[in-house]
């Protein structure tokens, strides 16, 4: 089985930690591979960066969905992710919905903590995004500053464990979310200094991707999800304008009959 890890934003360092979490979640047999955004931001915030981040994940998808059985959208409002679904038949998983739909396996209500303000708008839009309000028992954010996003979970460890902590006494939270790439694999450094399950976003979303491709979903051929119709375009990226276009990447003739 492979699985295609796409990081929407350009700092590498976030990519190999997300790396590492899904490697030790993964099964035997699972093959994880990974791209980092070649443009855009060092990490999203806010939403405008969110909507640049969505659509440099559908060209890279784009480019490399043909080679893997699932990809993941590895940031956690999961940018582009409703689009990947529409366009590619292999099962796409966003990594704030894997997360939240563990956690509501785990408990009722969850609590999202995260290390910057800049954060909550656009997390409160993605649990609303994906229906959850009413599981989700409140959003933690750090105000202090920070130095390097790839450093940021060791930075801010204590701090995190103990809005953590908070979210369980104050909020009544059953399950902790720590959202964020960069604090990818910090949930099984701190599980055990927290009193509820604690759930990492890359394991989740590498486990339900491993179940999604067990399971042989077929792609929609009707509904919301299914792939849009051909249509041309101009000035996309080459494998992202084949895909829109119903064509084979470097032939300037859409395809009639059967979509690809």
């Amino acid at each position: 089985m492979k699985i295609l890890l796409i990081n929407p934003n350009t700092t590498k360092g976030v990519t190999e930690l997300m790396m590492a979490a899904g490697q030790s979640a993964a099964a035997a047999g699972t093959e994880l591979s990974a791209e980092t955004a070649p443009r855009g931001v060092p990490y999203i915030a806010t939403r405008a960066e969110a909507q640049i981040g969505g659509a440099i994940a559908l060209e890279m998808l784009a480019a490399r969905h043909h080679e893997v059985d699932a990809a993941i959208i590895a940031a956690f409002g999961d940018p582009g992710l409703f689009g990947a679904r529409e366009l590619f038949d292999i099962p796409v998983v966003g990594m704030a919905e894997a997360a939240m739909l563990t956690a509501c396996m785990l408990g009722r209500r969850f609590a999202i903590v995260t290390f910057a303000r800049a954060l909550g708008p656009w997390y409160r839009e993605c649990v609303e995004m994906h229906g959850l309000k009413e599981r989700c028992a409140g959003l933690r954010m750090l105000d202090d500053a920070f130095g390097s996003i790839s450093q940021v979970q060791e930075e801010k460890e204590a701090l995190l464990v103990d809005l953590a902590n908070r979210a369980v006494q104050e909020d009544e939270a059953d399950v902790i979310i720590l959202a964020g790439a960069p604090l990818s694999g910090l949930a099984r450094k701190v599980r055990d200094r927290i009193p509820v399950p604690v759930v990492d976003q890359v394991a989740a979303a590498v486990k339900q991707a491993e179940a999604l491709v067990a399971l042989k979903p077929r792609k929609a051929v009707a509904g919301t999800f299914r792939r849009p119709d051909a249509k041309p375009t101009k000035g996309l990226a080459e494998p992202l304008a084949s895909r829109i276009e119903h064509r084979r990447q470097g032939d300037g003739s859409a395809h009639g009959g059967p979509r690809p």
